[in-house]
């Protein structure tokens, strides 16, 4: 029978707290040792505790490593663990800037440790549901996409994290990065953006809202709006319910998906569509229905999944060049607001290099 895996938590937050959590209820896992620079606030976990992840590799055995610290530390943290064999789970984004993602994208593979990157929805099974309804004759092709991640962040959340008000640590990178990932997942890569911000509301550093078009390559076309002072619940945290900790409302949808011959709104999970003798045209009665669904917690099939990464049984779902790619597409809207123009993904920065 496996040991428990010896797992180290950097930056026991918001997100870090949910991760000790699910390591407490695994029995084929174990917190070994907490990272955070403030070591008061984590004395209650009853495991070492380390003011950096230098001393942490070093003073202890590890299995693996979870980086879930505020963005800014996470390059230099995700660094150390590949250097020392360790392999990593990164909460999103990867990194705050486009060099240093690259950088730990060839650094892993290099070294041959994996990354995997925490965009966790990835494991819900809404995506797959989704993705087959997206793939099929009642679908048609795809034409366009609209999305939301519009929502109220309290003041609270930002005194308890002031880095959020300042320059990466904005609802680009926190938020948006995870919105890049889905629509990749659904419409395939990006082409181009072009994006307008505004910090009217806030008056923080960074934006709080933000609209957006996008073309993919496959020809369809998308748009995005994006806020953190907005009282509505067009996002993903209140329409999927696969957060406890906010409220849901089911009845509501974040994404709507349009093809040649259907529709989808997403998650609530509706379609309508023409049926096989019925021509597309306004003029004709669609088919409805909705989509059967088989919820499981993202999270912990995340750390499930990671398991099998640290026991070489799998290979990250989002590898660290997932991570770099949605990190391209973050900055390339970065770069329309700034220039107010369009952006080409390809322009951004050189290709990556072909995985060794």
């Amino acid at each position: 029978m496996n040991k428990p895996l010896q797992i180290l938590v950097s930056g026991p937050g918001l997100i870090g707290k949910q991760h000790i959590a699910l390591i407490d209820k695994k029995t084929d896992c174990q917190l070994a040792a907490i990272v955070t620079p403030e070591p008061d606030a984590a004395s209650s976990f009853n495991v070492p505790l380390f003011t950096n992840i230098e001393s942490a590799l070093a003073a202890i055995p590890l299995d693996a490593a979870i980086i879930s610290a505020p963005n800014a530390f996470h390059a230099e943290q995700v660094m150390a663990c590949i250097q020392h064999g360790v392999p990593v789970l990164v909460e999103k984004p990867m990194t705050e800037s486009l060099q240093t993602a690259r950088t730990l994208v060839e650094l892993s593979e290099a070294c041959h440790v994996p990354v995997l990157v925490g965009h966790h929805r990835a494991y819900s099974p809404l995506l797959k549901v989704a993705q087959d309804f997206l793939k099929s004759p009642q679908f048609g092709q795809a034409v366009a996409l609209q999305g939301t991640a519009v929502f109220y962040k309290p003041n609270s959340y930002f005194k308890a994290g002031p880095w959020r008000t300042r320059q990466g640590g904005g609802p680009l990178l926190i938020n948006l990065i995870h919105e890049v990932g889905l629509m990749r997942f659904f419409f395939g890569e990006i082409k181009s953006v072009t994006a307008i911000a505004s910090h009217a509301i806030r008056k923080f550093e960074v934006e709080d809202t933000v609209a957006m078009t996008l073309r993919f390559k496959n020809g369809s076309l998308g748009t995005f709006l994006l806020s953190d002072c907005a009282a509505s619940n067009k996002s993903w945290e209140l329409t999927s319910g696969e957060n406890p900790n906010y409220p849901t409302h089911p009845q509501d949808d974040c994404y709507h998906f349009v093809g040649t011959n259907g529709s989808l709104d997403f998650p609530s999970m509706n379609v309508r569509y023409y049926g096989q003798d019925t021509d597309p045209s306004w003029w004709n009665t669609f088919q409805y229905g909705r989509l059967q669904i088989n919820r499981q917690p993202p999270l912990q099939k995340q750390l499930e999944h990671f398991v099998d990464v640290i026991r070489h049984k799998a290979s990250p779902l989002v590898s660290a060049r997932d991570g770099y790619l949605n990190i391209l597409v973050v900055q390339a809207i970065n770069d329309a607001i700034n220039t107010q123009s369009t952006i080409q993904i390809a322009d951004v920065a050189e290709p990556l290099i072909e995985k060794p």
